[in-house]
């Protein structure tokens, strides 16, 4: 049988099959929340946080708001993907520029490698939120890089490979506060340094995705085009609510969108989501594949509190997307 996913083989992704009687094309682990609030002395709560594989087995970069309510990045790794073990302390960047190296905060984490590290994206504080920058090779040592991007900006994703010889990410431009706008733009570099070739990717389009759309995990190549999972954001009358939808790009000119799914894939509905620092709230910032079998493991924020932990399949995903698109 043909692959879908154009990439490695994962076999000991996490995973767990869909229950019995399910409908839905995205659903989540038994055991959830995969990751507590309280994993290390010092967190207040660990969401919004970014899984790669790592020599064998996994490592990341957390999203974890200390007891003072500081937003802080601590690096991570587990045999598993499902029993982690946090450095209690955060990350300290290794920089030369102590204007850049500055530490303010930092939220929100991806990690994507391409070609020969792990680069950290971040909402990274300097003068307002923007993307941060830093590189790692072995999740001890983090190397500090310019800010991509001029305040404001959110939800910095890269692509797992060039384009067109170019280094790739996604952002959201921002506001400095609770963003009630944002659309996903597309940016290139030739150095990881300077960016610009900015295009227009998506914009909010109704319903759970009325008010704000950013990417989520690192884009998945496929034979179909980018699968893109994203967050999206209804207001409603008791505030935001954050669900996510999947969307399919040109692999070539990947600001084309291709399809995009109308319904939402996964939405706040465990007691989890609807209950915690912030109610209401699914944000998926990492994504786990499995060339060989075409699985899909998915690490999302709950109600900005807990860490969970979802599971699709590639091929059932894409036909979701075709078949329930307006793009």
């Amino acid at each position: 049988m043909p692959k879908t996913i154009i990439g490695p083989d994962l076999p000991n992704i996490p995973w767990e099959g869909k229950p019995e009687g399910y409908f839905g094309v995205m659903w989540r682990y038994s055991k959830n929340p995969v990751i507590p609030r309280n994993l290390i002395p010092t967190s207040n709560s660990i969401f919004n946080s970014a899984v790669v594989p790592y020599q064998g087995e996994f490592a990341g970069v957390f999203r974890c708001d200390d007891t003072r309510r500081y937003m802080q990045l601590h690096a991570g790794k587990s045999k598993n993907g499902i029993d982690w073990q946090i450095d209690p302390k955060r990350i300290h960047f290794i920089g030369d520029d102590p204007e850049v190296n500055a530490w303010e905060y930092g939220y929100d984490p991806r990690v994507c490698w391409v070609e020969d590290r792990y680069y950290v994206t971040w909402c990274n504080g300097y003068h307002g939120p923007t993307i941060g920058v830093a590189y790692t090779r072995d999740f001890e040592s983090f190397y500090k890089m310019e800010n991509a991007l001029l305040p404001f900006n959110r939800n910095g994703v890269m692509f797992p490979r060039k384009i067109d010889g170019r280094f790739a990410m996604f952002s959201r431009p921002s506001d400095n506060g609770h963003t009630p706008f944002g659309d996903i733009f597309y940016s290139e570099s030739p150095d990881m340094v300077f960016w610009g070739r900015h295009r227009h990717v998506m914009s909010p389009n109704g319903g759970w995705q009325a008010t704000k759309i950013g990417a989520g995990p690192i884009p998945i190549e496929t034979t179909e085009g980018w699968l893109m999972i994203y967050h999206g954001v209804l207001t409603s009358c008791n505030g935001f609510v954050y669900s996510a939808g999947a969307a399919l790009l040109d692999l070539e000119k990947p600001w084309k969108v291709i399809y995009r799914t109308s319904p939402y894939i996964i939405s706040p509905q465990a007691l989890y989501e609807l209950a915690g620092d912030v109610p209401n709230v699914v944000f998926p910032c990492a994504a786990l594949t499995d060339a060989a079998t075409g699985r899909i493991a998915v690490y999302y924020g709950a109600a900005d509190t807990v860490t969970g932990l979802a599971f699709a399949q590639v091929d059932e995903l894409i036909d979701f997307i075709k078949k329930n698109s307006r793009v």
